[in-house]
Parts: structure tokens; sequence; C-alpha cells
């Protein structure tokens, strides 16, 4: 997605969320900042890590999470696949022993197993905006192999493919990848979250609160403008009987 195309979203989203595009742009010039210091990738880098496939596989933090990994498990060749996993879902892929190509973050999942995937040779694409600033300044150089991103005007270092959540984001940079088949696990867009998503839940789901849902109904309609406008086949295993 363009950015001048993007900005109508983002505009959207900043209005109905109340967000700071200053603020945005703050942690966005402060993550350049540390990446043109710490080193980074490029888009074409990425390319050419992932080039063994077209095929990608991204894991969503949703209640269908678990079922889907064990699902992919059994019945999939995951080395055929690049495996992209958003933020919190990195820890269900851990606790399976499937190490991510991947991991889209806004470093607010457990960052524990964030850095284990990235140890295990796991790019790492994170995203700032204006809530985590002190994340961005704290974290981002203890990783390695990082892509930078930004809702806002990319600067520098920094791309902006599109997407607003962590999985949909993905999704976008995916696309920006080549793929040409991409499957969602866990991937819900429904009103339930899971401890991979909110690690501060009592259970191991809940209802998602006013703030997160409407967050995942902008994740759902950015991801049917990829189904709509974008030359890749999107699977979503919500969608389908896996019994």
């Amino acid at each position: 997605m363009e950015f001048g195309l993007w900005e109508k979203y983002y505009t959207e989203i900043l209005e109905d969320f109340g967000f700071s595009r200053e603020n945005d742009e703050e942690s966005a010039k402060l993550l350049d900042e540390i990446l043109s210091t710490e080193g980074c990738l490029t888009l074409e880098d990425l390319k050419g890590f992932v080039d063994f496939s077209d095929k990608f596989i991204i894991f969503g933090a949703g209640p269908s999470l678990k079922e889907h990994v064990l699902f992919l498990k059994e019945n999939y060749d995951l080395k055929d696949y690049v495996l992209v996993a958003a933020d919190g879902a990195t820890t269900a892929l851990i606790e399976q022993k499937i190490a991510p190509d991947i991991v889209a973050t806004d470093l607010d999942g457990n960052l524990d197993d964030i850095m284990l995937a990235n140890v295990r040779g796991a790019n790492i694409a994170i995203h700032a905006h204006g809530d985590n600033i002190e994340k961005i300044a704290g974290l981002t150089p203890f990783f390695t192999s990082v892509l930078g991103t930004t809702q806002a005007q990319p600067v520098g270092n920094l791309y902006n493919f599109g997407g607003f959540t962590d999985g949909d984001r993905a999704i976008f940079l995916a696309v920006a990848l080549n793929a040409r088949e991409i499957t969602l696990a866990g991937m819900d867009f429904g009103d339930i979250v899971t401890r991979y998503s909110r690690p501060n839940i009592e259970s191991d789901t809940a209802e998602a609160d006013e703030f997160k849902k409407k967050k995942l109904i902008y994740a759902e309609r950015l991801t049917q403008w990829i189904i709509d406008n974008e030359d890749v086949e999107i699977i979503n295993l919500c969608e389908r009987n896996l019994l």
C-alpha cells in the first residue's frame, strides 16, 4: 500500500483513537536514530533472507492460535513456508519449538521469547508508534537483524508498508516481500483476547476491551483491502473446518 493511500486510513485511525501524529513521528525518528547507529536491515536484505519461498504463514495471537499451530505442525511442511509471528504469537511458536523467520512487533509481547527467536535467527520488524517510545529507546539496541517500520511518514531507515496492528501489518510486510500465498493462523478478528496478546489477563482468554475490539475491526478491514487489491492468495484457517 502506497503511503498516500495509507495516510487516509492513518488519519482516520488518529482521529478515532485520539492518537498523536507528533508522538508517532517522534518515536519513528528515535527508532531511525538507533538503527542508524546500531545497523539495520533493508527491505532488499529481508527479501534475500526469505527468497526460498513465496508462501508465508502469519501467526496472530487470537484464541485459535494454539489449535492452528498444532494443525500446521502436523499437516504442513513448515520448511516450505516463511513463518511470520505477530508479536505475542511468538510465544506460541516457541512453546512448540518452532522458529519464526520474522517477528513483527511493537515490543509489547513476551520480550524474552521475542529475543530468543532473534537469537535463533529470526529477523525482527520493530514498529515505532507514539505509545512505545520508551521501549524503542530501551530495547531496540538489544536486537539484531532489525527492520524498522512506522505508521507515520517513513523517514531514514524506516518503512511503512501499511497496516495498523501487528497482525495485519505482518500481512502487508509479507506482500512487500513478494508473497503469493499467505496462510493466516490465529487471526480471528473477534472479541476475545488471549494471554499471548494480553499477558496480564487472569485466564487464558478474556473478552477484549473496547480499545482492542476497535483495533481488531481495523485489522480486519485492512486485511480485506489486501484481499481485494493485491495479487496474493489469502487463506484464513479460521474460515476452514480443520477437523
